[in-house]
């Protein structure tokens, strides 16, 4: 069993958002996230668009997000 729920992907960039990273860019519904000491995030997902475990598993590998964190 996965640590990680389905969620929104509203709720999941507002997450990322609180652990310091922050929206260097967007064209759409891609947003590009920056955090000092980290490479930059893709972040491309409608803020409706429910986000499965295996791909918040993928985002948090790339970001630091922790299940908690949401």
């Amino acid at each position: 069993m996965s640590d990680w729920p389905s969620t929104r992907a509203k709720r999941v960039l507002a997450a990322l958002l609180r652990i310091g990273w922050t929206v260097k860019r967007q064209s759409g519904s891609h947003r590009v996230l920056a955090r000092p000491g980290w490479p930059d995030l893709v972040f491309a997902f409608h803020d409706r668009e429910e986000i499965g475990p295996r791909m918040l598993a993928r985002i948090a590998k790339h970001s630091g997000l922790r299940p908690e964190d949401l």
